[in-house]
Order: C-alpha cells, then structure tokens, then sequence
C-alpha cells in the first residue's frame, strides 16, 4: 500500500488524534500529492448530443482520455451532477487504449476500478463520486481509457459535448473486454468528470476556465490539438514543469453572465475550478459569448453596449475574488477577434465593447498576469479579425495552427512562480 492510501485510508480515524494525523499527513505530503491530470466541464447534454436512453440500458461505455501530467496511480471522478435520481455504476475499469481512436484496449494494463472497497458505486443526484485509488502507470501525455457499465440509463445525463474525441457505446457488461463489438461511435463524454494522478509532491495543476475556443472547436478529433494540449506538451518538455497538469474546464457556448450551453461561469467556478486536485494556478478566457450575444439578433443602444462591458469586468472581479481566496494566482487572457463570424455578425460597437474589455484585462492590478491571445491570433492588417491562417473558417474560432500559436505564447514561468 502506497503513501496515499495509508494516508486516505487511516486519517478518518484519527480526527482525535491531531499529532499523529498532522506526522502522517506531513510523511504523505513529502512524497505525494493528488492532482487533476485531465478533467472536463460538466452539462446537461443538448438533444443532439445526448444518447437515446436506450443506448444507456445495459451499456458498456469506453472513453479515451488524454492526460497531461503522469503518475505511479490514479482515481476516476465519475459525474451524476445534472441527474435528479441516484446513478448506479455497476462496474468500471481503466487500462492504456490500443489507440486513441479505437475501442480495443491493451489487456494487459486493464485494472478494475472500486469505489470504497466495492465493484459498483451509487451516485446520488447532483453528486460525483470518486474512485478508490489504483496502481497504474499513467505515463505523462498519455492515453487511457475508462470503460463503465450501466444496468439502467441515467435519469438525466451528466457529460461534456466537446470531447473532440470518440467514445464506444455497446449493450451488455463488456467492462473487461479486449476490445467492443460493432460499438456505437459518438464523439461525446459522459459522466466522467476528472482523472488524478499520484506525482511527486511539487506536481499541482492549472484550471482553464473558458468556452468554445478552449473546448477545442476547430480542432482535430481525437487528436489533441487544442491550446491547452499544447501548453501541456510544453509543460512536459520543460524540466522544470514537468509536474504541472492542465485541466480543460472549456465548455463550447459558454457565458460569463448568462447560462448559454451549460452553467454560466460565475456559477460553475466551484466544481470547475476550486474542486479539482492540485490546482494552484486559473487561466480565464471567457467573454466573446456575452459580447457576441447582446447585438446577435440587432443593433441595441451604446448604453446597453456600455452596461454589459461593466458586467462582463465585474464577472471577472468576482472570479479573481474569489480564486484568490483559495489561493490561485489568476492570469486573463485577451479576447480574440470575431468579426466577420456568421454566428455574432459583430458591428462596430461590440467590437469597441472587445477592446474595451481588453484594455481592462491588460491593465495592471486586475489579474495577476496577462496572456495576449488577441495579439498573437489577430490579422496585422485587420486587427478586428482572426488571422487567415489561423481561423478555422468560421472567423470566430481558431484553426489547429492559431491553437498552436496560442498554447505557445504561454510563458512557462508564469507556473514556476
């Protein structure tokens, strides 16, 4: 038994006991530490994005994961957090896949998951619940692959639409099968929430709150090429980060202000950003949904403009508040252009509503430092939209090339501070 078990294992029983608990938690700490290697933001589904519920009675789902960070074991966060009924998980395992983009897994790496002590696990309603700890060698930058079974579907789903990458859906208990027969292709996640690994005790992580352009839209399924899988690969390739995970809380039509596609950001920052293991660093990279929205459908007077650019800084002001109370440091990212998008058609006063909010976020004294994703994605010629080469088509989201650009921009010693 490792130091973290002993340590999850024994500390209940010590709460009398504080000497010996605070010698045992000090021996752990010297060793190991719990951090997010890989997470999503959770939702409730869109229509089209849901499985039928009889896609999910008596289902195996197999989803790959790809970490950052890497560690000697792991637990899995399974989701109930949108159901209105207790969830059961009547089996689950996790192994190395085959592929990223295949159902077959390496037989064997398999390792059955439990849940104190128990093959399945009951979830009540708005709740997660954490896996037992399991040896497992989960190597930085890698793929795994969590399978689960359902016997009845959830009452209501739990899961994140932007996986970018594909998930295996087949009827009947296959949890610990090789590889799925004929399974159903969907390229959706569904109640897994996190995956923490065991790293040596500096190792922490850094949440990403954000929308689509974080979630990865424009990006290549199953192939990890999202800016924050770039920062991730740089992080590994660094000496000196090497034990830093990134945690992609991104959620595609997500708002500061309003509930767009899942909960507004103020509303999720608990369970998205405060919850995760490890995490002592927040980028925020939201806004371009709240701006885009307040003239989608028409033109609205300069003082409705200029009341949203306040609530949209005053949203900001609450994250950093309250990210500061448990201890984040906090960085703002720039919001990149979207004129000529289809979806917003953004006139001249929503793009001055951009600038403005982007001057604010370049101020010093706001965040505690600033990441220009606006500077280095923009077109020199026209400032007020995405450089060609880097917009994936839409004028609004970047392309696989502006996501690299972005993930390299990052300094890394903004996480050695």
């Amino acid at each position: 038994m490792n130091q973290i078990s002993k340590f999850l294992l024994f500390v209940p029983f010590l709460v009398g006991a504080a000497t010996i608990s605070s010698q045992m938690h000090s021996r752990a700490a010297s060793s190991q530490a719990w951090v997010a290697s890989w997470g999503a933001s959770q939702q409730i589904p869109e229509p089209q994005n849901a499985l039928p519920p009889e896609d999910l009675r008596d289902a195996t789902i197999r989803q790959i994961f790809h970490l950052s960070v890497g560690g000697q074991a792991v637990r899995v966060h399974f989701s109930n957090a949108f159901g209105t009924e207790p969830l059961r998980i009547s089996a689950a395992h996790i192994a190395r896949p085959v592929s990223n983009s295949a159902p077959a897994i390496d037989a064997a790496t398999d390792k059955p998951l439990t849940f104190a002590g128990d093959a399945d696990v009951t979830i009540p309603p708005g709740a997660e619940f954490v896996s037992d700890t399991v040896v497992f060698s989960a190597l930085p930058l890698s793929d795994v692959a969590v399978t689960f079974h359902l016997a009845l579907p959830p009452s209501v789903e739990t899961g994140h639409p932007g996986s970018r990458a594909t998930t295996y859906v087949a009827h009947g208990d296959s949890v610990a099968s090789a590889n799925l027969v004929e399974p159903k292709r969907i390229d959706h996640w569904y109640q897994v929430s996190e995956i923490d690994v065991a790293a040596p005790a500096n190792a922490a992580s850094i949440a990403i709150l954000g929308d689509s352009i974080t979630d990865g839209h424009g990006a290549t399924t199953n192939g990890n090429d999202r800016w924050t899988d770039v920062l991730a690969s740089r992080l590994q390739a660094s000496p000196g980060t090497r034990n830093i995970g990134v945690t992609n809380q991104g959620i595609g039509g997500n708002h500061l202000l309003s509930d767009g596609l899942g909960p507004n950001a103020l509303a999720r920052l608990n369970r998205d950003v405060l919850a995760p293991a490890g995490v002592q660093w927040l980028i925020v990279f939201e806004g371009v949904n709240d701006l885009g929205g307040l003239a989608r459908n028409g033109e609205v007077p300069a003082e409705s403009h200029q009341a949203l650019v306040k609530r949209v800084i005053s949203a900001y002001e609450q994250i950093i508040l309250r990210a500061h109370e448990h201890g984040l440091r906090v960085y703002g990212a720039t919001i990149t252009p979207y004129t000529g998008s289809g979806y917003y058609h953004p006139g001249q006063l929503s793009e001055a509503d951009r600038q403005a909010v982007n001057a604010w976020i370049l101020t010093p004294g706001h965040f505690d430092s600033v990441i220009d994703f606006d500077a280095v994605v923009r077109d020199p010629q026209h400032p007020n939209r995405l450089l060609p080469a880097f917009d994936c088509g839409d004028h609004l989201h970047p392309s696989p090339a502006g996501y690299k650009a972005m993930g390299e921009l990052i300094p890394l010693s903004l996480f050695a501070e």
